[in-house]
């Protein structure tokens, strides 16, 4: 019987011991949790920001079924308080935009803005309403816009570059970047 006695105080002793090393671990883990799911709110300035990615030459059809070269610019954004974008305008209202294009094409060398009326100069574009909820109201993302060169000709031989920058609803403007130098007759992807 005393051994016995001794085994069971020795099991009963144990117990409270293993207790305090499962608390000590489980608040170990509880505190790992909060600590990793609780970090600080990324801010960015309320002014939106591009970067330029790529620009890709590519042979298509127009929607009447003739052949025409198109072209995709690809860039990233930031908006650090998430109001990029434009609702589609109600009946009644003007339609605006807020992707600003500048078209320059090389002569004897060297970039020159295309006139006005040149028939390739783009028109500028809508990007259509984002918002994001919960507190965090940065938006980032890539946005990718297509060209259509209608009237280019396969023995064109144009080297073309655009200048762009964005608006947000807050009429604050990004930072105005350029594409590096495209080749319309290359069917190519352009990066920096």
């Amino acid at each position: 019987m005393t051994r016995f006695g001794v085994v069971f105080v020795y099991i009963v002793n144990i117990i409270p011991e293993t207790m305090k090393k499962i608390k000590f671990l489980l608040l170990i883990l509880i505190f790992a949790i909060f600590a990793g799911s609780c970090h600080e709110i990324q801010k960015l300035p309320p002014e939106p920001s591009i970067k330029y990615l790529s620009f890709m030459v590519f042979d298509t059809t127009d929607i009447l079924g003739n052949d025409c070269k198109g072209g995709r610019l690809n860039f990233y954004f930031e908006d650090g308080d998430g109001d990029l974008g434009l609702r589609t305008p109600e009946t009644g209202e003007t339609d605006t935009t807020n992707l600003f294009l500048t078209l320059f094409r090389k002569t004897n060398g060297v970039m020159v803005e295309v006139p006005s009326d040149d028939p390739m100069k783009p028109s500028n574009y809508r990007i259509p309403y984002m918002e994001r909820t919960g507190q965090n109201k940065i938006l980032k993302g890539t946005i990718s816009v297509t060209f259509l060169y209608l009237f280019y000709l396969p023995e064109d031989t144009d080297t073309l570059r655009y200048d762009f920058y964005l608006k947000d609803r807050d009429d604050n403007s990004s930072n105005t970047v350029s594409t590096s130098e495209i080749e319309l007759s290359v069917n190519n992807v352009y990066t920096e």
